[in-house]
């Protein structure tokens, strides 16, 4: 079985603060939390970038020494492209970020629509 070889690009994965190339990709837009770019971490594994396979990744290289903590903490997670972002409870978070969409003429304020029926 041979592994496949995944080009890095420094192309842009993301439009209208979501990833289109995922189903189930969330939208941050209208949240106020901004589309973060791929990152390397300190083992030269690219986290973020839906290729899911590095050179590099002690997942590629396993052997009966590797500790499976070095894949634990932070530099594993991408911020904004992970599949945490698919549990309800996010969406939730993220829905209450989002202004609610008045139906068009609402005042904040005043009732306009007073006295019309």
């Amino acid at each position: 079985m041979e592994k496949s070889n995944h080009k890095q690009s420094s192309e842009k994965i993301t439009m209208a603060e979501t990833m289109p190339h995922q189903i189930n990709a969330p939208s941050f837009e209208g949240t106020g939390i901004k589309m973060e770019d791929p990152f390397v971490n300190k083992y030269g594994v690219t986290i973020g970038d839906s290729l899911y396979s590095s050179e590099n990744s002690p997942l590629e290289n396993w052997s009966k020494d590797t500790d499976p903590a070095i894949m634990s903490g932070d530099e594993w997670v991408h911020p904004t492209n992970d599949i945490g972002w698919n549990t309800s409870e996010n969406r939730e978070l993220l829905d209450s970020k989002r202004k609610p969409q008045a139906y068009p003429f609402m005042h904040p304020t005043k009732d306009v629509s007073k006295g019309t029926d």
